[in-house]
């Protein structure tokens, strides 16, 4: 029989900070360096003849370029000379804000001492403060926005999540009391779709997604359409008729093309099989090809692994979720790994032997960074680390989903509790090197920060986009990439870790 597997290991929650700016405020492109002295010079005369003109602060500011410091000075002036005029420090502030830039920080709390009904200016505070890991400030700051404009859904759904962990039952209750409050926002189906990924139990996932689509329909709300993906995979492992149903309303994308050849196989599988038709069920699974983001992957191989074992081909079965089980290990593969290698003669020893021999053979040598410490004038080499076994992170601080993984990373780390383990971050993003050292002694995570950029970790670990994680033997081999980890699956980062030390 097959047991249920579904993780949603690739997408963890994530404080999605939402900081609205005013008018006039839009993002402003990031220029570090000035531009020429004649358009500085035209801007500044635009701006000198009305310093309320956000448009005007904004041509002026990109003209300058944040990295400037010269810009700063002038702005710190004219506060000084001006020091009731909100929209000095609110222009400058929404700027370094909106480049999660953290010199923003003085320039916004100017901004909402002077005007404490300002939402945003609470808001973007927020953002702020999570980037240097102070989830109270946080906490603060946005309860603070959701006083200041009660109508606002963004600031009450980022308030309402920030309590998720502390009391889970009476925060389920909370976010079906927000999507009463909210019935017409997006915002809430944020919400409940959070709910619904965060929950490990399918049947109660089912039920969040469920209502997530009754309430908010996916064709309107962007949040519950992204919510369908994972409902409609869930429903491929429970009920693929229902998995067809929801498949077709969703229209023709090609993702869902490919979700309805998944569908439509399992329904053949499932009567092929009750008609013991095992291999013709065998061949209709070999030839399901899975959308490269999913939820079914494990259960697609352990269907197929037990069609294999009905046939008596208990040897590719074991191949099978042994190929599976080295790539992404988990205690499902596993106890359907070691069953089937009993069967064939093979016991736990011999059954780690052959997933090493998997591992070995596509471990390939990874680069020998040498980058700079923020703790220290001092460089890390990877060679350094030789002898370790190195869980080697890309990140940078306005990540909302690298700051969501921190924390279980954390408790595995602590868990092993093992100096020949090295815990390592690279942040991509230089702009956001202040943010660092605030960020870890307010988190108190005990991960190695180096300096990086993004063109460094696209050519040499061919990095894109963040979090990207990767775990290095103790030879400086890369064993194992682009996994995640949550709440739901520590225990493949366990597996991971142990079979390397």
């Amino acid at each position: 029989m097959i047991k249920i597997n579904f993780k949603y290991a690739p997408y963890t929650l994530l404080l999605l900070i939402i900081c609205f700016t005013g008018s006039g405020l839009a993002q402003i492109p990031v220029r570090k360096g000035p531009a020429s002295a004649e358009e500085i010079k035209k801007a500044l005369a635009v701006l000198e003849i009305d310093l309320d003109n956000l448009n005007a602060h904004n041509k002026y500011i990109y003209a300058m370029g944040l990295g400037n410091p010269r810009l700063v000075t002038q702005y710190n002036a004219w506060i000084k000379k001006y020091p009731k005029n909100v929209n000095i420090p609110l222009a400058i502030g929404t700027a370094f804000s909106n480049a999660a830039m953290s010199q923003g920080e003085d320039f916004l709390l100017k901004a909402a001492q002077m005007d404490p009904q300002n939402a945003k200016v609470w808001a973007m505070l927020s953002a702020d403060a999570i980037r240097k890991g102070r989830n109270d400030l946080f906490k603060e700051y946005m309860k603070k926005a959701t006083l200041a404009d009660p109508s606002e859904a963004s600031y009450a759904a980022n308030y309402l999540m920030s309590f998720q962990d502390i009391d889970p039952e009476d925060y389920k209750q909370k976010v079906f009391d927000f999507t009463k409050r909210f019935p017409e926002s997006d915002h809430a189906a944020m919400v409940l779709y959070w709910l619904a990924v965060r929950t490990i139990n399918i049947n109660d996932k089912i039920y969040y997604f469920e209502e997530l689509r009754r309430l908010y329909p996916p064709q309107k709300f962007k949040w519950s359409a992204s919510g369908m993906i994972g409902l409609a995979d869930a429903y491929l492992q429970t009920n693929p008729e229902k998995a067809l149903t929801l498949i077709d309303e969703m229209g023709g994308g090609n993702n869902w093309k490919i979700r309805k050849q998944v569908a439509e196989s399992l329904l053949r599988v499932e009567k092929l099989e009750q008609s013991q038709r095992y291999n013709e069920a065998i061949t209709e699974l070999n030839q399901v090809k899975l959308p490269t983001f999913n939820y079914v992957d494990d259960f697609i191989t352990l269907k197929k692994s037990s069609l294999l074992e009905k046939i008596g081909n208990v040897k590719a079965a074991y191949d099978s979720l042994a190929v599976k089980f080295a790539k992404l290990p988990t205690d499902q593969l596993y106890t359907a790994l070691e069953s089937y290698g009993q069967i064939i003669g093979k016991d736990k020893v011999q059954v780690n032997q052959d997933i090493e021999r998997i591992r070995t053979s596509t471990a390939v040598p990874a680069f020998p960074f040498e980058l700079r410490l923020y703790t220290s004038n001092r460089n890390l080499n990877l060679n350094d680390l030789k002898g370790k076994v190195v869980l080697l992170t890309f990140w940078y601080p306005a990540c909302s989903p690298c700051r969501a993984e921190f924390p279980h990373f954390e408790a595995v780390i602590r868990k092993f509790n093992d100096e020949s383990i090295a815990y390592v971050g690279i942040n991509v993003y230089p702009e956001q090197d202040p943010y660092v050292i605030p960020f870890m002694k307010n988190s108190k995570f005990s991960f190695i920060p180096l300096r990086g950029t993004a063109e460094f970790a696209d050519k040499y670990y061919g990095v894109r986009s963040q979090p990207a994680n990767f775990l290095i033997d103790k030879e400086g081999k890369i064993v194992f990439r682009d996994f995640r980890i949550n709440e739901a699956n520590h225990r493949t980062l366990e597996w991971m870790i142990s079979s390397l030390l």
